[in-house]
């Protein structure tokens, strides 16, 4: 079909629809859109087994300690079972960041919850500057989808701002965050590990429902992030603007990861901009911060990659994202003849920017210095296909649901010569890259 005048606006649009009872909006790279909805494959997997629905039928097997490997059979093997499709079929879903308990740390913590979610849908939209393509498993989705689209636009009802008191929410929680900083300065200096990202969670309050569309299409407006989503999707509903990507996966083998760390504010006054950037290039903390976890980075490529192939094509850049500017960082490489897209997903997941240096050391550090557990936050949300693909972003800057409660989450890199006060400040610039953005139904 003839491409739409706005991309993010039609994608969303189709979320509002209700096309079906789960869908995910993924953008990636160079301002593509794709919609996803329907399940004709679904995939759950927890700690100690996995669930499979398709064609109204669901199956049920144990992992084995390997939930990777066998969330990746399953793919394939529900992939083939309902039919060729060329270049693969494309899955959407997301991990939870307790995962990574089960990868590098006590499998025990990881929980009795889900861990990982994917859908091959029945319906996909890919919606580019050029062309807007359906692909759908049958002729009724696609003429469903197709009349959708080809409808005028409707009027959009003008949108309810935040509540005031905005930054008394962004405020919530410090005090007892910066007594969790101090604790984690503590551990650090007593050698248990080099770095922790320690996070607080932002619960919002009872009132009127969020709107998570109207969330999610206001929030692109104001942001720059690598990647942004929508979703309802495995009990999570979601509306972000990823900073970064866990990583890339090319069909040809070709895998990259983007680690960003080392923070200041981004705002209107391009002079203030220029500053903070200045003192965000110079300041010791922020560029230790950044060197560690792009050396972590380099060994856990390395862990999956063909010899002499890890490159970093990209060091100390400084990156806007919405409200924040970042020191980023790309590693590349090529997998190794006997390695997949779910191999580097397991080195590399969850990012580093989220956990810390060693990820065991640090997943420890926050199990005793978080409350709860964190659910998609810091987890990963992506979109691949059976032919090889995997592009997976980082749970960041997001707006999360899950049955009755909603709330925020952000977090801050801990290190040896980490100040409270500076890592709470940095928590509030991160918030504001949602906060202002929180649109409420009208309900």
């Amino acid at each position: 079909m003839e491409a739409g005048h706005d991309a993010a606006a039609t994608a969303t649009r189709l979320a509002r629809a209700g096309l079906a009872d789960q869908y995910m909006v993924y953008e990636t790279e160079g301002g593509v859109w794709h919609f996803a909805a329907g399940s004709a494959v679904s995939l759950t997997a927890h700690a100690t087994g996995i669930t499979a629905r398709a064609a109204g039928r669901t199956w049920t097997s144990r992992t084995d300690g390997r939930p990777l490997t066998a969330f990746a059979a399953a793919l394939d093997a529900l992939s083939a079972a309902h039919g060729p499709h060329v270049g693969g079929r494309h899955f959407y879903g997301w991990a939870a960041f307790e995962l990574a308990h089960l990868l590098h740390a006590d499998p025990a913590a990881a929980g009795d919850g889900p861990l990982l979610h994917a859908l091959i849908p029945s319906v996909e939209v890919t919606l580019t500057g050029n062309e807007t393509v359906v692909r759908a498993v049958d002729e009724e989705w696609l003429r469903e989808v197709a009349d959708l689209l080809a409808e005028p636009a409707p009027r959009q009802p003008p949108e309810r701002t935040t509540p005031e008191g905005a930054e008394h929410l962004i405020a919530a929680g410090t005090a007892a965050y910066g007594s969790a900083v101090a604790r984690t300065v503590e551990d650090i200096r007593a050698g248990l590990l080099e770095k922790a990202v320690v996070s607080r969670k932002v619960p919002l309050p009872a009132g009127p429902a969020v709107d998570f569309p109207a969330t999610y299409l206001s929030g692109r407006r104001s942001n720059t992030p690598a990647r942004s989503y929508l979703l309802d999707l495995g009990g999570y509903r979601a509306a972000g603007f990823s900073p970064e990507t866990v990583l890339e996966v090319a069909e040809n083998g070709r895998v990259s990861t983007q680690p960003l760390a080392g923070t200041r504010a981004y705002g209107p006054d391009q002079a203030e901009n220029e500053r903070r950037r200045t003192e965000l290039i110079s300041d010791p903390k922020e560029i230790h911060e950044h060197a560690v976890s792009v050396r972590l980075a380099w060994e856990e490529m390395a862990a999956v990659c063909r010899t002499g192939s890890v490159a970093v094509e990209e060091f100390m850049a400084v990156r806007p994202r919405g409200s924040m500017q970042h020191l980023a960082s790309r590693v590349t490489g090529r997998l190794r003849k006997d390695g997949g897209p779910w191999d580097a997903f397991a080195a590399l997941f969850p990012a580093i920017t989220a956990t810390g240096v060693s990820k065991p050391a640090a997943l420890q550090a926050l199990a005793r210095h978080e409350e709860g557990s964190r659910g998609l936050y810091g987890g990963a949300v992506f979109r691949g296909s059976t032919a090889g693909a995997l592009d997976a972003a980082l749970v960041l800057r997001t707006l999360i649901g899950e049955g009755e409660e909603t709330w925020l989450r952000a977090g801050a890199g801990v290190t040896a010569q980490s100040l409270p006060e500076r890592e709470i400040e940095e928590t509030c610039e991160k918030l504001r890259s949602v906060a202002p953005h929180l649109r409420f139904s009208a309900d």
